[in-house]
């Protein structure tokens, strides 16, 4: 991207909060030619981000993108106030607190230019609930990655009651030019989409290994062997439509759908926690992984790559 280029309008970005998302988003805008701000008080955040970013170029250069001289437009502003004033796009990642929210959200609109997009990567937090400490609120929109950012495609675009038409469209474009798969949410609803069917799916992910019908490892072995494949070309709903065959989803519903009732009510009466017992077990059943954290990580990064490959996806086009 040359100097006067830019992404759906946007040039330059401060990523508030430098974790593991902030790191990620930061990765993935510098790659794809933006200049950008990373604030964030804590000790040792540089450090941490631009470590966080050469981990993940090689994931961004085997996706096409040009990751040389990756962090030569990386600033570093703890001051949210100085650190926004010059952002076409603000992408908080700060706590999962509101009241800390509040207090970023009002420093951030009290500095920012006023053609600023403002986006955060909330995991569960309503705009709604957010933007009420804006003066306007309908500048402010759920920006919601999934983890990590940098590699997998979906944002969650959530605008809130009094979230602008037009500040809604702006994000969707600009993820969808930065090269993600921005998908708008129709309404609020607690945890979005994706992590309330992530949060559905390991509930019985847990009750399986803590009832002893498999362990952790043989579960994985499982979806990754069945569903994680299926569910990469074809969603649920278009697998059960061809799984209803000539008939389709009506057929389905019609000869299998009383079975499928009957096991969600008894699915419904299992108890599910992380007590002492089960926290144990699991923690136990981890060493069966091998490897660090950071290994398996990368194993899984390569794999990801290699199915968003065979499927023509990646920031090549």
């Amino acid at each position: 991207m040359s100097d006067h280029d830019s992404i759906a309008g946007i040039r330059t970005a401060t990523v508030v909060g430098g974790g593991v998302i902030g790191a990620s988003w930061a990765a993935l805008f510098l790659a794809r030619g933006l200049s950008v701000t990373v604030s964030d008080p804590q000790p040792g955040i540089e450090e941490a981000v631009r470590g966080h970013i050469a981990q993940a170029a090689p994931a961004l250069g085997a996706l096409g993108l040009d990751t040389s001289d990756l962090t030569a437009r990386l600033a570093f502003v703890p001051d949210l106030a100085d650190a926004v004033r010059a952002a076409d796009l603000v992408q908080e990642n700060g706590p999962e607190r509101l009241e800390v929210k509040h207090r970023m959200w009002r420093v951030i609109e009290e500095n920012a230019p006023a053609g600023a997009l403002f986006a955060t990567s909330t995991s569960g937090i309503p705009a709604t609930e957010i933007a009420t400490a804006l003066k306007d609120p309908g500048r402010l929109v759920v920006g919601h990655p999934f983890n990590p950012p940098h590699l997998v495609p979906l944002v969650e675009v959530v605008p809130g009651e009094r979230t602008s038409p037009e500040t809604t469209e702006r994000a969707r474009a600009f993820y969808e030019a930065l090269g993600k798969r921005p998908q708008v949410l129709r309404k609020e609803v607690p945890g979005f989409v994706a992590n309330r069917l992530q949060s559905a799916i390991f509930r019985e992910c847990v009750y399986l290994v803590s009832e002893g019908v498999v362990t952790m490892r043989e579960l994985d072995d499982i979806v990754t062997s069945s569903l994680g494949q299926r569910w990469a070309v074809a969603g649920p709903f278009r697998s059960f439509h061809l799984g209803g065959g000539e008939g389709g989803l009506p057929h389905f519903m019609s000869h299998l759908g009383a079975g499928m009732e009957r096991r969600w009510a008894d699915m419904a009466e299992e108890q599910v926690a992380f007590d002492e017992r089960t926290r144990r077990l699991l923690t136990e059943q981890v060493e069966e992984f091998g490897g660090s954290v950071a290994d398996l990580a990368a194993e899984r990064d390569r794999r990801q790559i290699a199915v968003m490959r065979a499927l023509g996806e990646g920031y090549d086009g």
